[in-house]
């Protein structure tokens, strides 16, 4: 097997290495130290293409591999913990299930600025009750027309007190359990999501986490990811 990285992956590694030895290794310990959401790094990886790395360019990423993202990834972790982890959801929670998923209006309303990094995204799972049991949250989504009516918490959300945008996973049929699980497209500034306050934590603090409430809000069926029962899929 030729384990040998192409000009290409290569490229992207040297890039991501020396951008994360000149701008964000100097500011790792002062990140964290001061829970810090470096903006200015993120804007920095953005223009370098590090939030959409094995996104199409058709829909505003790279258009590289998944080694390539891989490869990137490690580089800026090294530096930064906190900032390797906002361009991780950014890349494999958010803009993955949305490419795999979404529709070609959801790609280009969502997909395009995500992978370019005009807006941020967080993958919302995780509750107080459930953990990451996709099949015991409470979270639950109603058909009311052309609209779900969405009622729950979500626990423990990377990027949540900064993020444009949600990819949420909820039941829809909860007697089904993995079967009755749908994915969601939401945008954060809908009516009835409401963010807790961003969590004090022990390490990687530059990186945001807080609760997301959902309260009756209301949820165009244009922005389900997938159809109803696809949820588990979309979030393994």
């Amino acid at each position: 097997m030729d384990i040998t990285l192409s000009e290409e992956q290569q490229l992207i590694q040297q890039t991501a290495r020396e951008f994360a030895r000149r701008d964000v290794a100097p500011k790792a310990a002062e990140i964290d130290e001061q829970h810090r959401y470096p903006a200015e790094l993120v804007k920095q990886m953005a223009e370098l293409g590090l939030l959409g790395v094995a996104v199409p360019e058709a829909f505003g990423g790279a258009g590289m591999d998944t080694l390539s993202y891989v490869l990137a990834m490690e580089e800026i972790s090294v530096a930064c913990a906190s900032t390797g982890v906002i361009m991780s959801v950014n890349n494999s929670l958010v803009c993955d299930p949305i490419m795999k998923f979404g529709s070609e209006e959801q790609k280009r309303r969502f997909l395009v600025p995500l992978a370019r990094g005009e807006k941020l995204g967080c993958f919302a799972l995780s509750e107080p009750e459930a953990g990451s049991d996709a099949a015991a949250q409470r979270t639950v989504a109603k058909r009311d027309g052309d609209h779900y009516v969405i009622e729950g918490v979500k626990n423990f959300i990377t990027n949540g007190p900064q993020a444009d945008v949600c990819v949420l996973i909820s039941m829809t049929a909860p007697e089904k359990r993995h079967k009755g699980i749908t994915a969601f497209i939401v945008p954060m500034d809908l009516p009835g999501v409401r963010r807790g306050p961003a969590e004090r934590k022990l390490g990687i603090a530059g990186s945001g986490t807080c609760q997301l409430f959902f309260e009756e809000c209301r949820v165009p069926v244009a922005l389900r990811l997938g159809e109803e029962g696809d949820g588990f899929k979309v979030a393994m």
